[in-house]
């Protein structure tokens, strides 16, 4: 079954070679379609499309950042021989000994000795071939699928504790529609009190109408009275929403487009009703729609 994704995560994968360490990080947040900003080092524009063409393998919505950062590395204690420095220093010295013949000629063990001949290696020192580069494309191509793998797999995880929060919300829907459709004052004998008395207070106001309006008042009674068409709609909207969850994949649009009908419904119960027992129902209706509504905007 396939599960549901929330379309928040975050994942980071790291590598190495001999030469260069790397740390790819990926984190996403609620968006309306799918969109990627991608961050890559200098030199390595190489790498945008198929970042991109993997991210869109796997993701269907939500605003995605994935970046690549890298160090070049060298080993503890690797030193590096200033050949300009050095070479200048062995100039001045062979012009000065021209000059001052009777001075020491310098010695190599000396000019080494000097602040700078002798220095750190950097990362810019190090070379590499075709070969060892293409091995670290690939590296970091593998890198970069895990990355987005565990993202994914983050999203899943964070979208199944968000399903079972939205199917217990359904439950409660569905508890509170069987409890609305319960109601005493939907029963057939409190309908048919209440409408007699309200038709009675129609013609009692206007005993002058004519029979055409009396059957137009009576009409728009019944229909302010009847709540079991939202009631049904209700229900239904229940079972699809529920449906869906089952059913997992990119749903968070059409559970949004439920959810707004829920809502829909819930209001036309709360302004249909004339009963407080009826209205308490209707309320509590739209607090668990309002929650409802709010977790299903985290779904991709």
């Amino acid at each position: 079954m396939v599960s549901v994704a929330s379309m928040t995560g975050y994942a980071r994968a790291e590598g190495r070679d001999s030469l260069t360490s790397w740390v790819w990080e990926a984190k996403s947040v609620n968006g309306r379609g799918f969109d990627l900003r991608l961050r890559l080092p200098s030199g390595h524009d190489g790498l945008d499309i198929p970042a991109r063409e993997a991210a869109a393998r796997r993701i269907a919505r939500g605003n995605v950042q994935l970046s690549l950062t890298l160090s070049r590395q060298t080993e503890a204690g690797e030193m590096r021989i200033n050949t300009a420095l050095l070479t200048r220093l062995v100039d001045l010295c062979r012009d000065w000994q021209a000059v001052r013949p009777e001075l020491t000629p310098a010695r190599m063990d000396g000019l080494l000795a000097i602040r700078g001949v002798i220095e750190p290696a950097t990362e810019d020192d190090a070379t590499e071939d075709d070969t060892v580069r293409d091995a670290r494309t690939a590296a970091l191509k593998a890198s970069l699928e895990a990355v987005l793998d565990q993202l994914v797999a983050a999203r899943r995880g964070e979208g199944a504790r968000i399903g079972a929060v939205l199917k217990a919300q359904l439950d409660e829907i569905k508890t509170l529609t069987a409890r609305a459709a319960a109601c005493a004052a939907l029963r057939p004998e409190a309908i048919r009190e209440r409408f007699t008395q309200q038709v009675a207070a129609v013609l009692e106001g206007a005993p002058a109408l004519s029979e055409e309006r009396v059957a137009q008042e009576v009409a728009l009674l019944l229909v302010k009275v009847d709540v079991r068409e939202e009631l049904d709609r209700l229900s239904a909207h229940v079972a699809a929403a529920g449906a869906l969850l089952d059913q997992g994949g990119v749903i968070g649009r059409k559970l949004d487009f439920l959810a707004q009908e829920f809502n829909r419904e819930a209001n036309t119960l709360c302004s249909k009703s004339a009963d407080v027992e009826l209205t308490r129902i209707g309320l509590d209706l739209k607090a668990v729609i309002d929650q409802f509504k709010e977790q299903v905007q985290n779904i991709e």
